[in-house]
This record gives C-alpha cells, structure tokens and sequence, in this order.
C-alpha cells in the first residue's frame, strides 16, 4: 500500500517533467533557425524607374558588388510608375531588415513631394537614408541649326523672343525641366518647355532639330556632343566637367545660382537596425570607390560622392528647399 501511494505521489512529477522535455523537444523542432548575421538570404534592390536608364545602371553595378563580396543574391527589380513614387511607396512599406532597399533619382527624392499632391511617402520621415551614391551634372545642349553658340547669345535670343524658344525635356517635372524653369528664374527669361515621355525621344527631336535646346545628363549626350550632332553651351556643375574641359559652367557664363547635378541616392525602410545600416552603408560605399567600378562610373560622367547617411540627410534637406521654391515660383505642376 505504501508503495501505491509513492508511486502516485511520484508520477505527476515524473509525467510533468517528461512532458517539459517533449515539449521542449517539439518546439526546438518547429522554431525557425535564429537568423545569422546580415545577409543570410536574397536581397532585393528597387529601381524605381525602367531598366536600362542612369538609375538601373547604379543598381545593377552595386548590386554585383555587393553580390561578389557579401555571397547573397541582390536581385534588381523595376518598379515603374508615378515618376518613381510606386517603387519608392513599396519600399517605404517593407520591412526594415535590410533585405530591401530603393536606388533611386533626384526626382524621387527631392521633387516629387512638390509635384504629387498625394505622394504616399515621405523622403525625410520614410526612409533610412544611407548615401548619394553618384552625382552628374546636366549639360546645356542646343541643335546645331540654333544660331546661339554661347549663354549669353542664348539669353539674348530668349530675351528678343519670349516664351519662343523650346526647351526639351524628357518629362514634366524632370531634372531637365526643372533646371530649364531654375535657368528661365535666375536670368529673368522664359521659354516654351516641350516635355517628351522619357529622355530619349528629346534627344532624338534635338538632334533633329525640332526643338531647340534642352538641360541634358552629361552621360546621355555625351557621344552626341562628341560626334557634332549638339552644340553644347555649359555644364550646370559647380566646376568645369573633365568629359568636357573646354565647356564654361553656367556660373562662369554669368548664371549664378543655377549650379545642378542630377543624384543617384539609396535609402532603405526607416527603422533598419543600427548593425545593418552601418555595414550595409559600408558595404555599398566599398562598391562605389571600387577600383574596377570607380574609374568606369567617372568615363561616363559620374562622380561618386557615397557620402554618409548625416551627409545626405542634410543634402536633401537643402534640396528640397530648393526645389520646392522653384516649383513654387514656375507655378510648375504635372497635372
């Protein structure tokens, strides 16, 4: 009998424990492993743009790099529409862990908020903003039947003929358009803008004479200039281009305040962990000053700046101030 009474008072105890244990056991078998360290699996990279432009360009060159020297895949994907804001709105809603992040341009980040009145992101607020990674500046182009060979002929021919001479544009509310509106404020002109659907089709026009001049990224007129089918008549640079060293700025042409360059930057879901940040940071300005990425970026008219994230999030605030005054002051909109 006493040995009864052991034994119950014994075998709750034991069944408790041997539960615990299975329990245990079932659950180490369901968890998921603990992730590892930054990057464990596949990263993807928003191009907020279509593929084969200046932005993609950017992208799919870090993306390789980081590739090569961190052994995850990091996938490129486009995703077009809105002049950048439906990439840009789905990256400011991922999850920030790292495993996604936006490549995209000066129109995505510094003008949209003036030119979307229900813009779904906020570029300050929304993002971990990591670095500028190039920057380029826009080129002052005209076709060679325009008979103005300099700024100052320019400024005169736009002076005796308001609102008369085309500028192309690869869009309403583009980096050329709103560097034609800042050049039309600071010299007291105007002009007709004539907006394209992408950059391509301007140039083409321009060539050909349809239009007049444009504010052009150094990188997609260059082999024009080059070949004689543009007139170009200054670079928007804060100094003189090395692609093109004989060609004034706009600043020495007597246009001050009028210096421009078209910026690729990236940025990440706000919130990413402070580990994650700083060497995904690292790693993607390691990728930019490599030395077989570096000099082929600088043939084609980029500068990498790859600057730190305090460095870009006060760039973009001067940035926005700027353009929100000059799309403010042309009264420019895309509706």
């Amino acid at each position: 009998m006493l040995d009864l009474v052991t034994r119950a008072k014994r075998t709750p105890v034991a069944l408790t424990a041997a539960f615990a244990v299975a329990t245990a056991a079932v659950v180490a078998v369901a968890a998921p492993a603990a992730a590892g360290p930054w990057p464990d699996h596949a990263v993807t990279v928003v191009v907020p743009f279509p593929a084969g432009g200046s932005t993609d360009m950017v992208a799919r060159t870090v993306a390789q790099k980081l590739n090569e020297k961190l052994g995850q895949p990091f996938v490129v994907e486009n995703r077009s529409g809105a002049t950048g804001a439906i990439g840009a709105t789905s990256v400011a809603r991922a999850q920030p862990d790292g495993y996604t992040f936006l490549v995209a341009s000066i129109g995505v980040y510094a003008t949209n908020p003036f030119l979307q009145p229900k813009l779904q992101y906020d570029p300050l607020k929304d993002f971990d903003l990591l670095t500028v990674a190039v920057r380029a500046p826009n080129v002052l182009v005209a076709t060679p039947k325009f008979p103005a060979s300099s700024v100052a002929e320019l400024i005169a021919e736009l002076k005796k003929n308001p609102g008369k001479v085309s500028f192309a544009s690869s869009g309403a509310g583009s980096s050329d358009h709103l560097t034609a509106a800042l050049f039309w404020q600071k010299t007291g002109t105007t002009g007709l803008h004539v907006p394209y659907r992408g950059g391509a089709p301007a140039i083409s026009d321009l060539v050909a004479g349809h239009v007049d001049v444009s504010f052009q990224n150094i990188n997609a007129v260059i082999s024009q200039i080059k070949g004689g089918n543009l007139r170009v008549l200054a670079v928007t640079g804060d100094k003189r281009s090395p692609l093109l060293p004989d060609v004034p700025t706009l600043s020495e042409a007597g246009v001050v305040g009028a210096d421009v360059f078209s910026w690729q930057a990236i940025a990440a879901p706000k919130g990413l962990p402070a580990d994650v940040r700083t060497k995904l940071h690292a790693e993607i300005a390691a990728a930019l000053n490599a030395p077989d990425v570096k000099p082929r970026m600088e043939e084609i008219g980029f500068e990498i700046v790859a600057n730190t994230p305090d460095e870009f999030r006060a760039f973009l605030t001067q940035e926005l101030a700027r353009w929100k005054q000059v799309i403010e002051d042309g009264k420019i909109s895309i509706e």
